[in-house]
């Protein structure tokens, strides 16, 4: 084991932390499931980031057509383009892990692809949700930015039969030989994908920190498949005013377009998306070396606060500026953001702005977090 991860806590001590095994597999198929964004889905596609909705932990697999399940799958998930991911969990202690953990996932990949039925997946989504406490429509109608969720088990269906699904292992440490098996399969399979993310666990003082990364994305993978096989569409402001104003009228597309003045106004970098279906534009700050986020609009009608990312960049990385952040963004009407959306990108409906004290409001402290970060 290394170290190589220090962290450095709010008084200014500096923690060391070593990496350590998991108590047990167990402890890392919990992980998953509680928190999907270990898959690090902006690792898998940078210009349109996976997102994640778990159907299911231990998702059985049958060898036949109505017939019993013979194999048990650890995690199955589907993305926001409804394609099924196969997730299998090992740790690096496991000898499977080399060679036998790729036949077992082949297993599932080739029988699932032909005996699951759509209507046995979304029942395990919703008996997960009900388990949970959660409505099944509401949470894929969240999920989906209040997409249409018959569609969207319609794709789920399509993507099946055309065997466009991903495959990933998950382990602490994915060895060599897994690594090498993993970039020649993405390499060579089409549609389907096959990827590994390594979740390295360190420990120090009483904390515990997770890094993962994703392997398996050589450069001629992503070349011939061209992230995943989906179309890419280069959105620009024309492009993606129009889309939201035809989705949701011309009080969204005023709010975006007025965002987009204010960025323009502080001499802000647009980054634009490179979605196939949803446009996309971030409003970037270039700040020593660094590229700073405070917001992302989307053409689904909402804007997302970047918490996720500026956790990384100073000064927003302490916990305390986010909080003040968020508590000025809650002094706008209409705009409620929980405490625990910290680390995460909680969303505001572009309708909330549509009133011009609103609005006023959010561009004024977006005008902060701009002074924040260029005075850091």
């Amino acid at each position: 084991m290394d170290s190589g991860v220090f962290l450095i806590q709010s008084n200014g001590e500096l923690v060391e932390m070593r990496e350590q095994a998991y108590d047990s597999e167990g402890v890392l198929q919990e992980l998953l499931a509680k928190y999907p964004n270990l898959l690090v889905g902006d690792q898998m596609d940078v210009a349109a980031p996976r997102r994640w909705l778990l159907v299911s932990r231990e998702m059985g697999v049958p060898c036949e057509d109505e017939g019993a399940n013979r194999w048990s799958l650890d995690h199955l998930f589907l993305d926001q383009d409804a394609i099924p991911t196969l997730i299998e969990v090992k740790r690096s202690s496991d000898t499977r892990i080399r060679r036998e953990v790729v036949g077992q996932m082949f297993d599932y990949a080739a029988n699932a692809v032909v005996y699951w039925p759509i209507e046995a997946i979304r029942a395990r989504f919703e008996q997960g949700c009900q388990q949970k406490g959660a409505e099944p429509v509401k949470e894929l109608e969240n999920f989906l930015f209040g997409g249409n969720g018959e569609e969207f088990w319609q794709r789920v269906k399509t993507n099946l039969q055309a065997g466009r699904i991903r495959m990933v292992f998950v382990a602490d440490v994915i060895p060599p030989e897994l690594r090498r098996i993993v970039e020649f399969l993405n390499g060579q399979m089409d549609p389907a994908e096959v990827l590994a993310v390594e979740i390295k666990q360190y420990v120090g003082q009483g904390l515990k920190t997770l890094v993962p990364r994703v392997i398996g994305q050589t450069v001629e993978a992503e070349r011939k498949k061209g992230a995943a096989g989906r179309d890419e569409k280069q959105w620009d402001e024309r492009s993606f005013l129009d889309l939201l104003s035809q989705r949701y009228g011309p009080a969204e597309a005023e709010v975006a377009q007025d965002i987009l003045d204010w960025a323009k106004k502080n001499n802000l970098r647009l980054w634009w998306g490179k979605g196939a279906k949803d446009g996309s534009f971030f409003p970037m700050i270039d700040h020593n070396g660094l590229k700073n986020s405070i917001i992302s609009v989307w053409t689904y009608g909402r804007l997302e606060i970047q918490f996720q990312w500026m956790k990384e960049r100073p000064p927003f990385d302490a916990e305390a500026k986010r909080r003040e952040l968020r508590d000025r963004l809650n002094r706008v009407p209409g705009i409620e953001i929980p405490l625990d959306s910290l680390t995460l990108r909680p969303r505001i409906l572009l309708s909330t702005l549509a009133d011009k004290t609103a609005l006023t409001q959010f561009l004024a402290v977006l005008d902060w977090f701009v002074q924040e970060v260029r005075g850091s």
